[in-house]
């Protein structure tokens, strides 16, 4: 049994059923003329975690153990895009809209791509996801079950909607999440301080939280 130091508690493990998870790490939230910055943000923030997602992912793949990355977007008619979702707010584009780097978070779309420096190994799972979460109409846990994977290292962005939705539906289908701390980021700094708080509250109650050099120490252990 292996151990992250973690908040609020030591996280144990076991190397054959742990994966990470990379949420979103798209083009269209990361790169300047996507749907993030339609949105008015700041893409800079999202970029500085670029090099230390990359080597929490390398450090996993030394390990070989699991590697699965998300991609959020809509099949290009948007039978699976609710209005709730497309018309939500006043941004210079919706999702859907041709933009510098085609239809915004349409699949198949550049935009849509998770960025080159990234971007997955031919041996690992991209999932599209048309929703928040990575488990929401997506074939995750059947996966995530054929694998045996009970424990789940998530990263990528942003922190307090993909990133938390997607550990507050891990935890009740019953795995334990660890959030990367320094491999997230919100297009606010006091949303992603408010969630880390939130996941690790009332003793972890959806999650536990570390940086990615305590993630990597404990898999080199």
């Amino acid at each position: 049994m292996n151990v992250i130091k973690a908040k609020p508690f030591d996280f144990p493990f076991e190397k054959e059923h742990i994966a990470l998870i990379v949420i979103d790490m798209q083009r269209d939230f990361v790169e300047d003329g996507g749907f993030g910055a339609s949105l008015g943000n700041d893409v800079s923030r999202l970029r500085a975690i670029i090099p230390t997602v990359a080597r929490l992912i390398e450090g996993f793949r030394k390990a070989d153990l699991p590697i699965i990355h998300t991609r959020e977007c809509h099949r290009p008619d948007l039978s699976d895009l609710p209005p709730a979702k497309r018309d939500r707010g006043n941004p210079a584009l919706r999702i859907g809209d041709p933009g510098p780097m085609g239809r915004l978070l349409i699949a198949g779309e550049p935009g849509a791509e998770i960025i080159p420096e990234l971007f997955p190994a031919e041996s690992e799972i991209v999932i599209d996801k048309p929703g928040k979460g990575a488990f929401y109409a997506t074939e995750l846990q059947t996966l995530l079950k054929a694998r045996d994977i009970r424990q789940l290292v998530v990263a990528g962005v942003t922190t307090e909607v993909c990133v938390q939705t997607t550990m507050r539906e891990a935890n009740d289908r019953g795995y334990d999440g660890i959030l990367a701390t320094d491999a997230t980021e919100s297009y606010f700094e006091a949303f992603k301080r408010a969630t880390i708080e939130m996941i690790t509250a009332q003793g972890g109650i959806v999650g536990y939280a570390a940086e990615t050099d305590a993630i990597l120490e404990a898999l080199n252990a």
